[in-house]
């Protein structure tokens, strides 16, 4: 049975029913993993479960007791949630310590200092940590190093390389690893049995290769448009020379597939640039006698490209800049045709 039903990390939650059990919670943490495996369901069950009436549970929520409930509604007066707003690429300031007119008044920050409401102690979980600006991480220093006492900060991110080391130091680093592709497959296939469909072994193999251990990912996969052009893809990144003029077309033809909301044409550029890093990063596993993964397509692309240890690097660098560019709200066309150019004279 999993902890709070997420699946995958049950050794993470027996280390923090350990460290409660003992007292020994700490004040700021910074949870670490790729996207799409329950970092963030994780940090708000276990901000449920530390403020939980029961006590008797130790570290499982009761789902019952007003603060449970609160919990779950979330309106919870002494669990503060704070995301990065869909149409903006950082985290606000004022998200942190307010609007102008309210500085130090309002905010992340300042709520934390209130005294608890419902709980015994004030949680706060920041996600999309990787967003945070170097203005508003400096705000939220002061609060981690100084946290209110009996307060826990929970901070949710991919790598620590896009954390400051001054937040690093401050946090407790929990990794989480990939998703076993048994609990992606079982996943799936109970979301698309909920739905009234069944997939076939074949179909739950092929989704959790391509997931790479990201929930979110198989998700994704699950439409067969983008399971198409995933195979476009690595063929046309394996032909050379590149045609830079065909690989922009059918990149902004897939992005814009999606619709017009700006949100979701980046989420799918940035599924693009991974699919490409990923098919780079395994190219260069394989020239220096790593095993290529079971992926009938990755595997007969990656053999099919000559190329050397040096070209590979670079094009895995070009595609590296351009996922973090798509998170400076930079133009997704002028992005992509900036991406392919460089992929070109690679």
């Amino acid at each position: 049975m999993s902890w709070e039903g997420i699946k995958g990390h049950d050794q993470i939650a027996n280390r923090f029913s350990s460290a409660e059990a003992a007292g020994r919670i700490a004040g700021s943490y910074l949870f670490i993993g790729q996207e799409g495996i329950g970092k963030a369901t994780f940090a708000k069950s276990l901000t449920m479960a530390l403020a939980c009436e029961d006590l008797e549970n130790s570290l499982t929520a009761c789902r019952k007791c007003n603060s449970c409930i609160q919990a779950l509604a979330g309106t919870h007066p002494d669990i503060d949630v704070v995301k990065k707003p869909a149409e903006r690429t950082m985290i606000p300031l004022e998200s942190l310590i307010g609007s102008p007119d309210q500085r130090l008044r309002a905010g992340l920050c300042w709520r934390l200092l209130l005294k608890p409401q419902l709980a015994q102690r004030k949680f706060a979980v920041l996600l999309d940590a990787d967003h945070l600006s170097e203005e508003a991480a400096n705000c939220l220093l002061k609060t981690l190093e100084e946290p209110p006492p009996g307060a826990v900060i929970i901070l949710v991110g991919t790598t620590l390389e896009r954390q400051l080391p001054t937040i690093r130091s401050r946090c407790q680093v929990i990794r989480f690893a990939p998703l076993a592709d048994d609990i992606i497959k079982h996943v799936i296939q109970r979301e698309q049995q909920q739905k009234g469909q069944d997939l076939t072994d074949l179909t739950l193999n092929e989704i959790a290769r391509i997931a790479q251990g990201s929930l979110s990912k198989a998700r994704l996969f699950l439409d067969e448009e983008l399971t198409s052009f995933r195979t476009k893809l690595f063929k046309m990144l394996s032909e050379k020379p590149l045609r830079g003029v065909d690989l922009t077309r059918e990149t902004i033809g897939i992005v814009e597939a999606v619709g017009k909301e700006p949100s979701l044409r980046r989420t799918r550029l940035r599924l693009v640039l991974d699919l490409s890093i990923g098919f780079f990063r395994t190219k260069l596993h394989v020239i220096h006698g790593l095993s290529c993964p079971a992926d009938d397509i990755l595997e007969s692309t990656i053999h099919a490209w000559s190329a050397s240890p040096e070209e590979i690097t670079q094009c895995l660098e070009y595609s590296l800049d351009a996922r973090q560019s798509v998170d400076r709200n930079a133009n997704l066309g002028i992005l992509v045709d900036a991406w392919t150019a460089k992929l070109e004279r690679a």
